[in-house]
Order: C-alpha cells, then structure tokens, then sequence
C-alpha cells in the first residue's frame, strides 16, 4: 500500500509539472529575472550621496522590497570598471561622467537626480585677480583628465569667451589643487570645500566664483546598467521610490538625518550640516522637472548633451552618445507599473 500510494504521488506531481509547462526550477528563474531584488551602487565619499545611506538605515530600500549595497568606490574610473563587468548595476557621479561611460560603450541610463552643488565648488585665486578673463595666462590647477570640476571651469571659460588654451592648467586633483592654492604654489585652483574656506583664510588668497553662480551645472544623478532597468523596472523604481523617501526624511527629521549622513561621510552632524550649505538635493517635484519628460526634456538634457559636446571637443571621448537613449523620464514620473 505504502509503495502504491508513492506511484500515485509521483503521478500527481509529473501531471502538474506537465500542466505547467515548466519545472519548479525554471519558474523560480523565471521569477529571479522578472524580480530581481538585490542592486549595487557605486558611490564616492560626496556629503551629497548622504541620503542613500538615510534610506539604508531607516529601511526604506527594504519596504520598497529590495535590498540595496551601497559600496564605496571613489574613483570613477573604478566604479565604470565595475559597472561595465555588471559587478554593480548602477552608481552615482556627476551627469557629464555618465555621458562619458555612454561614449565608452558601457550602455547607462539616467534613473534619478541626487543633488547639484550650489556653492560647494568653486575657484580660489590670488586677490590680484579679479575676474575669470584675469586668469588668461595664469597657472590654473585643475582636473584636466575629466571629471566635475574640469566641466565647471569649461563651463565658466565658454560663457566668458575663454578658450581653454589662454589658460596655463596644471592637472591636478580637485583636492590637491585646493592644497596646491594654500600652499601658494598657483595662482588659482578649481576646488572644493574645505579648500575655499582655507582660501580665504590664507594672506594671499579670496574665492573668484562659487558653483552657485551656475546652478544645475554641477549635478550628480545615479546612472544604471541599461539592461538592468530593461529586466528590472520594479527595482529601479523602487530605488527611486526610498530616494524621495530618504529627502522626505531629512526635510522633516534634519537632527536625525545629519547624525545618519554624518556617520556615513566620516563627519560630526554640525561638520555635515555645514557642508550641506554648498548641496542642493533633488526631492520628487525637483526630479520631475530636472528630468521634464520625453517629448519636452528638461535641463537634464540639456547638460547631458553640454557634457558630450566638452568632452567631444576636450577628445577625451570620440563619439557623442545619442543624448535620448542615456535618460529615462518613467522612473522620476512614477509611471513604472
């Protein structure tokens, strides 16, 4: 009896296998591909990113249904290496980054706007000089090889009718430009803080402009691996989603958000609330009209074609990426079912 009703078991199940046309196997790959919970974030030490980690650790990502690593890469060359090799799905850095790692023929997508910087960069020179067309021949340090503050500062020469050449660049780093500065060993830098503050208090020196001048220039938004926001429209939209969440939240509850913020950036809350005074960030409304939609693009657009047209003219990439296929307007619009 106990092996005839092991036959009849064995016989229900294969005709439910059968009436499925998939096994167990198959339906839970199935499930994985079309669900896909789990995504990997690139992100640098920027008090910007802050908000991630205020979603992380209020369990936003979580009851949104995914679970989010946010892993620490500050070069952007490590974090396009990474993503190229689909060991992160996404990261986030400045919108002219990811127009370069389109050219690089690493398939992104622009899902959502972190933050700009509204005072948080700018250029540091001796008091002599007095107005950007004062630098023309000066020693300039300066991130030549790419990145936010290189785009800046040919943002800024373009719109004085400066042509890069007149300017005497020396590459460096955005932070060892700033110590170069202090050091009085050039006439201007484009840095960031804490480097303007300790501009100014040097004898010799005074903040020329600050990215406040030109807002919206200087924006970090995440970009995601293409074929992940294909596979996976739920989970980009709930890493949308805990975003808006997490900019709610420090909006309502800053005491607690600075401490999050804080921890993560290697700050004191008062160290941070400080930094934030150079930060703008992006909530749901701000993110809707950065973005605009598809048949009417907002500045989103118009910065990421900016970004292709320097770079193209700087050589640092061959081809510009069509500027359509790099944004996605549904996630920020909610309109993801």
């Amino acid at each position: 009896m106990r092996k005839f009703g092991m036959i009849v078991f064995v016989i229900l199940l294969l005709a439910m296998t059968g009436c499925s046309g998939q096994t167990s196997t198959e339906v839970q790959k199935e499930g994985a591909k079309n669900n896909k919970s789990s995504i990997s974030i690139g992100v640098a030490t920027w008090v910007g990113y802050g908000p991630l980690y205020i979603a992380q650790e209020k369990g936003y990502f979580k009851k949104n249904g995914i679970n989010v690593d946010l892993m620490k890469m500050e070069s952007n060359t490590d974090r396009r290496t990474a993503l190229s090799a689909n060991r992160i799905q996404g990261f986030a850095s400045t919108v002219d980054t990811h127009v370069v790692t389109a050219a690089s023929n690493v398939p992104v997508v622009q899902v959502v706007a972190l933050d700009e910087s509204h005072g948080g960069d700018g250029i540091v020179a001796k008091k002599e000089i007095k107005s950007l067309q004062d630098l023309k021949g000066k020693r300039v340090a300066v991130q030549t090889d790419g990145g936010a503050s290189f785009f800046w500062f040919l943002y800024l020469l373009k719109q004085e009718g400066i042509d890069f050449k007149e300017i005497d660049a020396q590459n460096m780093t955005a932070g060892d430009a700033g110590a170069a500065f202090v050091a009085n060993k050039v006439d201007a830098a484009v840095t960031w803080e804490p480097w303007l503050t300790k501009a100014k208090d040097t004898n010799f020196g005074s903040v020329l402009i600050k990215s406040d001048a030109s807002p919206g220039v200087i924006t970090s938004t995440i970009a995601m691996r293409q074929d992940f926001t294909k596979e996976n429209p739920k989970a980009v939209k709930a890493l949308v989603k805990s975003w808006f969440e997490a900019i709610e939240f420090y909006k309502t509850n800053p005491e607690e958000a600075l401490k999050i913020m804080g921890k993560a950036m290697g700050q004191s809350p008062d160290e941070l609330e400080e930094s934030l005074q150079g930060v703008r960030f992006y909530d749901e409304e701000g993110n809707k009209k950065y973005f605009g939609t598809k048949d009417h693009p907002g500045p989103l657009h118009e910065l990421s074609k900016l970004g292709a047209d320097f770079w193209r003219q700087q050589k640092l990439i061959d081809n510009e990426p069509n500027i359509d296929e790099i944004i996605d307007y549904s996630f920020v619009h909610m309109d993801v079912k």
